[in-house]
């Protein structure tokens, strides 16, 4: 499978001409019948070596975590770190493997933290708790530092993505060390921290609108992080898992998730919808119990979600042409609804 990055790469060095990829893409959209720009593209594998080496990675990385463990706390994540970045110069810098680099841009952030967290415990591990938060905010602020490096060096996509969300833990701890009481408002800083990712993630897909570069690949997962950074604190707050939801509160989720369907139709990304689906099917499970239909009211609620969803996929573009018309002007800084070409 092949990105919208690597056809820009091939025109770019003259193996292509722009003309042939604009008719490669065209033909690919009427084949799928669906413009390419909706079809929200980014790469997960170049092929099933890259499932191969991700597993031949991972064993080796837990190996040296085992041992580093062993000798002391620290080394652990400081072994998989250098690991990591040694192994990316192969698998991500030349080879160019999806994957594996995926893979191994996490495993050296989190090793990073690991080292640090690690060394902290190994230093005081009965540390006061708002001086663990103001630890943990210092250890989430390198992580970010580290996946800045690791940007600049091998640029895989959802390095920005890692990045912006150590720098919400970042934020959070460091709101919760100076205000302890702050603990207990941790919702509305993941939140207002979710929607500052948000906002990011849709200055880098404004700057790509036709999702042919890796600025679109880096939107992707600028938004798969901002999605339950939203989805999570928002139906937490409602309290959608305790004992006491009614259908008043049944109603208010199925109601925000009509606002997130609006919202990920105009910008064309299903983040959002993911990230809420397990709150929506419990409000339609609660809603359906609440009916008297005990037996069969989690089959029911998933009947109907699914095939609401299903609906939703078959006529994305159709839909997002009516979305996007009610916008107006900010319309037209959004992904385009492309008209199909006919086969």
């Amino acid at each position: 499978m092949y990105s919208e990055s690597d056809i820009d790469g091939a025109v770019a060095a003259g193996v292509i001409t722009p003309d042939a990829a604009s008719a490669l893409r065209n033909h690919i959209a009427a084949n799928r019948a669906a413009p390419a720009v909706d079809e929200e593209s980014f790469r997960l594998l170049t092929g099933f070596n890259d499932i191969f080496v991700s597993i031949a990675i991972a064993l080796l990385l837990v190996a040296i975590a085992q041992i580093g463990e062993a000798i002391a706390k620290p080394l652990a994540g400081a072994g998989i770190a250098t690991a990591s970045w040694l192994l990316a110069e192969y698998f991500t810098r030349k080879r160019r493997m999806a994957l594996p680099s995926i893979l191994l841009l996490l495993a050296f952030v989190g090793g990073v933290a690991a080292a640090l967290v690690g060394a902290m415990i190994q230093i005081d591990p009965n540390l006061p708790e708002q001086t663990n938060a103001a630890i943990g905010a210092g250890i989430a602020l390198i992580a970010a530092g580290a996946a800045w490096l690791h940007w600049r060096r091998f640029m895989v996509p959802i390095t920005i993505a890692a990045g912006a969300a150590a720098l919400v833990a970042t934020a959070t701890g460091l709101v919760i060390a100076a205000v302890p009481v702050a603990e207990n408002a941790v919702y509305v800083i993941v939140l207002v921290g979710g929607l500052a990712v948000f906002a990011l993630a849709m200055w880098w897909d404004m700057s790509d609108t036709q999702r042919r570069t890796r600025r679109a690949d880096v939107a992707f997962w600028l938004h798969l992080a901002a999605a339950p950074m939203i989805a999570h604190p928002v139906f937490q707050m409602l309290g959608i898992f305790g004992d006491d939801v009614g259908m008043g509160t049944a109603v208010i989720v199925l109601t925000l998730y009509l606002i997130f369907s609006f919202v990920a139709l105009a910008i064309d990304r299903r983040a959002l919808l993911v990230s809420s689906l397990v709150y929506v099917l419990y409000a339609m499970y609660a809603i359906i119990n609440s009916a008297g239909a005990v037996e069969l009211s989690a089959a029911i609620a998933a009947l109907v979600i699914g095939s609401a969803l299903l609906m939703l996929s078959a006529f994305w573009h159709t839909m997002r042409r009516t979305v996007v018309g009610t916008l107006g002007g900010l319309g037209g800084r959004l992904p385009p609804v492309a008209t199909l070409v006919p086969a």
